[in-house]
């Protein structure tokens, strides 16, 4: 981590100072000088919710046959698929090659909910590993299940969960991949093991109608619901999706200081649906759902979507994930000011030339500072050709 640096002044003046990982009003005399005199400073971008282990799709993964015709369907033929076929080798190239490409497009932190039922422990530590390395910021939690074996399942990613290595980069979350899967003890273990470490919970909340049906066949009013009464909603917990969600649940969840994280291409290709009452939520991000990281990309379909669904209130989303993300790390919720992250993006005519993080550049010059992305590719490649093996026999 470097100890300061200077970043600027950009073509407007503008300089910002960094020491410590945080941004400060100005940097101790002997800092690093990063200058970009037709470049403009700014933050980097906050993927608020993805999935680090689909990191391989885009090297050639099969579609599945027959093609899957409901949302329940897409999870076990293809992601349910994919992530019981995952080992360390094929997570380590998918995380590597997805946080590389994020880094380039200028996203510096991203919030990770990861399954690998086949690789439980070691597998976060793998995660927050490639993130040292590459430079990413990072929220990781595990999404305990009880889909492929059970109650044990799920007590092994809980405490996958517990331990979570962190680090001037990383944090820790708990995580449940959603309420469907789970039983009601999984549930208030992880809002207990939440309490106990003080951190918040990760998981999907009714980003399809199945979720819904499943809480009220359990006797709950839905998803959310069901959560809450077991103690599961810690503070700044994070809801991916709400979908299905109503005007009341999504004030329940605000009045618990939770976040939202609309996915609109995800959301988009597995036919959900548009999360409409998230417009009443004052806490909402944005994130990708295992898309590829680039923030702008996925911005600009979140307009296109929120026009075709006459919603007047998707503008901030992008912005908001700097909050819920200094919340984790204990900074100053508005980025580039004095206490806030030591995370920039420096662009030169819309496309990234230096990026940081916690002080380091990342990217310099458009290229990766310590890691060589074709090396990245290839190997991304080669390990994506055994992955799609592997899932051909699940």
């Amino acid at each position: 981590m470097t100890s300061s640096l200077v970043i600027g002044p950009d073509r407007a003046g503008r300089t910002v100072a960094i020491a410590g990982g945080l941004v400060v009003a100005a940097a101790p005399e002997g800092a690093r000088r990063l200058p970009c005199p037709d470049g403009e400073i700014g933050p980097g971008a906050v993927c608020a919710h993805t999935h680090l282990y689909s990191g391989l799709a885009r090297h050639g993964m099969p579609p599945p046959v027959p093609p899957p015709r409901t949302f329940l369907e897409i999870l076990e033929r293809v992601w349910w698929r994919l992530d019981r076929a995952l080992d360390a080798d094929a997570l380590r190239a998918g995380a590597r090659d997805y946080l590389a490409r994020a880094l380039l497009a200028g996203t510096t932190a991203v919030v990770d909910h990861h399954e690998s039922p086949r690789f439980i422990e070691g597998s976060l530590a793998l995660l927050a590993e490639e993130c040292q390395r590459l430079g990413m910021r990072a929220l990781l939690c595990y999404g305990a299940t009880e889909r492929n074996s059970g109650p044990d399942e799920a007590r092994r990613g809980l405490d996958e969960c517990r331990r979570v290595p962190a680090g001037p980069l990383v944090r820790g979350l708990v995580g449940l991949h959603a309420s469907f899967t789970v039983s009601d003890a999984t549930v208030r273990a992880a809002g207990e093991l939440a309490r106990e470490l003080g951190t918040a919970l990760h998981v999907h909340v009714a980003e399809d109608g199945a979720d819904v049906a499943d809480a009220r066949a359990r006797g709950a009013e839905g998803p959310l619901q069901r959560l809450a009464a077991l103690g599961a909603l810690a503070p700044g917990s994070i809801l991916a999706h709400g979908v299905h969600l109503g005007p009341d649940e999504v004030a329940l969840a605000d009045a618990r200081g939770c976040w939202f994280v609309q996915n609109p291409r995800s959301n988009e290709a597995n036919r959900v649906g548009y999360p409409r009452a998230l417009r009443h939520a004052r806490r909402v991000a944005l994130g990708t759902d295992g898309f590829e990281a680039d923030m702008a990309v996925e911005e600009a379909a979140l307009f296109r979507l929120a026009a075709a669904a006459d919603d007047p209130g998707p503008a901030g989303r992008l912005a908001a994930g700097h909050a819920l993300v200094a919340e984790r790390f204990g900074a100053a919720p508005e980025p580039l000011a004095p206490g806030s992250l030591g995370d920039a993006v420096v662009r030169e005519r819309g496309r990234v030339r230096h990026a940081v993080v916690g002080g380091r550049v990342v990217v310099e010059d458009g290229r990766l500072a310590s890691e060589d992305l074709e090396l990245i590719s290839a190997t991304a490649q080669r390990e994506a050709a055994r992955l799609w093996q592997r899932m051909a026999k699940i």
